[in-house]
């Protein structure tokens, strides 16, 4: 499958003087804890910038065109807090999301650790069905001799890509991409199959209400 960023899509003869179509829209909420590099992340795919201070993020939305396979799509990209106080805010903007990238940064194993016991039973609160992501940020400092030194002092070491994806079939996410937002190391991959993941979660049927049951069809006797 094609994916471009930026790009329009093209003009066949066959299209020439009318307007194009109107670009489907798909959601990508980015969660995890805080300072993992979510921002940096969002920023580095959408500007092509790395942000060089941190700033702990309340809620940012960025807006990215694409063209999958000849067809517009609008990337929402949403920026959500990581910190407990806002954990009611968070959730506001988890409406009519289409995929969740569940955050951890490889050389935090506490934040590694709370993809399941937190992301992912809230993200399953709000949306049993939606699409997960898995991604392990900051790929970059799992090499970086002061990050492991200082990973040492607490008997810790960064989190290996075998127990990353072993989680990931845990979890029932589509798939576990590992990338650097400081080198842009499969950061393209990584909202490349955000948009596939979200573009396959819309074209799912909606699960059946709650107590709902399955009609049973009439059953004919013969009687001979």
């Amino acid at each position: 499958m094609l994916i471009q960023t930026g790009a329009s899509p093209p003009c066949s003869p066959v299209m020439a003087g009318k307007p194009p179509p109107p670009p489907e829209r798909v959601k990508c909420v980015l969660v995890g804890d805080g300072a993992v590099g979510k921002t940096s992340m969002v920023v580095s795919y959408a500007t092509n910038g790395y942000p060089s201070d941190y700033q702990p993020t309340t809620y940012d939305d960025y807006n990215v065109d694409v063209v999958v396979n000849g067809r517009p799509v609008k990337l929402q990209l949403c920026d959500t807090a990581g910190q407990e106080d806002f954990d009611w805010l968070r959730r506001v903007w988890y409406s009519d999301t289409d995929v969740f990238v569940a955050c951890f940064s490889v050389v935090s194993p506490s934040s590694f650790q709370n993809v399941p016991q937190k992301w992912v039973r809230e993200i399953r609160e709000y949306h049993p069905q939606a699409a997960i992501v898995l991604v392990g940020t900051q790929s970059d400092l799992r090499s970086n001799v002061k990050v492991l030194i200082e990973l040492d002092k607490y008997r810790e070491v960064p989190v290996t890509e075998a127990d990353a994806r072993r989680l990931a079939h845990n979890i029932g996410a589509d798939t576990y991409i590992e990338c650097s937002a400081l080198t842009q190391k499969n950061i393209k991959e990584v909202f490349d199959q955000c948009i596939l993941s979200g573009l396959e979660a819309r074209r799912r049927p909606p699960p059946p209400p709650p107590g709902h049951k399955k009609r049973r069809g009439w059953r004919r006797w013969l009687c001979m």
